[in-house]
């Protein structure tokens, strides 16, 4: 079991190559507005979180994810 900060960890190295803008990451850092991630840029990086950690992601569940805090939980929820 991986604890939160060893998952947001993991996830800001995902983020990374996202991060055209060099944002500092939080919790409340959102994909929308702080990042300006488009939907295709979305997309790509929900298919490399789902491959980096063998999960799926559902879109209703995408819909809900706003900010890096609520992609930690949902992704260690995902994978417990």
């Amino acid at each position: 079991m991986t604890d939160r900060s060893e998952m947001f960890d993991k996830l800001k190295e995902l983020i990374g190559p996202f991060n055209k803008k060099g944002v500092e990451l939080s919790d409340s850092t959102t994909f929308a507005g702080d990042l300006e991630w488009d939907s295709l840029t979305v997309m790509d990086f929900v298919a490399e979180v789902e491959d980096s950690f063998d999960i799926v992601i559902t879109m209703n569940l995408q819909a809900e994810i706003e900010n890096v805090g609520q992609l930690v939980d949902a992704v260690l929820k995902l994978t417990n």
